[in-house]
Order: structure tokens, then C-alpha cells, then sequence
């Protein structure tokens, strides 16, 4: 049995406790968390996915994160995924949820921010580059560079959303 998540319902409901794999392989909602790190500046981290990983080989993103843990919260998630892929520990602050239809999979998307005030120490089985980019640098790669589809998605959501912020 492998990675356990919650599957939900179109209004982020649980309806049970099912394998990840399963859950992405039938189509059924789960739940993922995600973090936009900055540094003290305001810049953003952007990394590019190892070519040897099963899902977005070679692709950037600009947020880490995965799914949450069956009985995990948002945050707790997000808090976990910072550590994981990056080495870090920094506290994480909810900005928003939305359904993201997804490529593979649709799912809920907790989208959180975190503020990096210590060296990075990337996990090299998720991250196989990274460098910090302005808002305005990140808009000009998205051009450049093949982004994980949903992360663009969700870039153009937090952007509507950062005047709420």
C-alpha cells in the first residue's frame, strides 16, 4: 500500500481514506499542499524537477509541496513538504484553497506562503535546481521555461489574490 490521502468531494469534504495512486489513476479530488518561498527580499524560489522523477520530469516549478497525509491539515502538510524538499523549517501561512482541475489529476489545492531565512538544503530526488527570482523574473521564465501546468495555474490565482494580501 503506498502514499495514504484523503479523497474529498467538489466542496473539500472527506469521503474516505484511499492509496494516492489510486486516487490519481481513477480521477478521484485529494488534497495538496504547497509553498511559495521567499526569501527576506520577497523573492521567489523556483526549481526545476530531476528528468528522472515520474511526474513533471525536468519541469520547473515555483512552489514545493505534495499531497497531504491522510488525516494531515494544510498546513501541517505544507509545513512537512518545506522540510522535506528543501531542509527548512519556517512557520507557513495559509493564503488560499481553490479545486485545481489538474493534468494528471484533479485535487485541492492549499496554497501557503513561507518566508526562507536560512540556507537551502534541497533534497536532489525532488529538486535538481533552484535559484530565488523576482515576481518579475518568475512572469519572464514562465515564458522561457516549461512550467508544471498547474503551477502556472496557480501563479495566475495567487497573483489576482496578492492584492488581498
Amino acid at each position: 500500500m503506498g502514499e495514504r490521502v484523503e479523497r474529498v468531494d467538489k466542496h473539500d469534504r472527506i469521503l474516505g481514506v484511499v492509496d494516492r495512486d489510486e486516487a490519481i489513476r481513477k480521477k478521484w479530488m485529494h488534497r495538496v499542499a504547497t509553498v511559495v518561498c521567499r526569501d527576506q527580499s520577497g523573492r521567489i524560489l523556483v526549481h526545476r524537477r530531476p528528468g528522472s522523477v515520474s511526474r513533471f520530469p525536468g519541469q520547473y516549478n515555483w512552489m514545493v509541496g505534495g499531497a497531504a497525509d491522510a488525516g494531515e491539515s494544510y498546513v501541517d502538510a505544507a509545513a512537512r513538504e518545506l522540510t522535506e524538499e528543501l531542509g527548512v523549517h519556517a512557520p507557513v501561512r495559509f493564503v488560499f484553497k481553490y479545486l485545481c482541475h489538474g493534468v494528471i489529476s484533479p485535487y485541492w489545492l492549499g496554497v501557503h506562503e513561507a518566508v526562507i531565512r536560512q540556507e537551502v538544503d534541497a533534497d536532489a530526488t525532488e529538486i535538481a535546481w533552484h535559484a530565488w527570482l523576482t515576481e518579475a523574473e518568475v512572469r519572464e521564465a514562465m515564458l522561457r521555461w516549461t512550467f508544471v501546468a498547474d503551477s502556472r495555474e496557480a501563479f495566475s490565482q495567487y497573483l489576482a489574490l496578492a492584492g488581498l494580501r
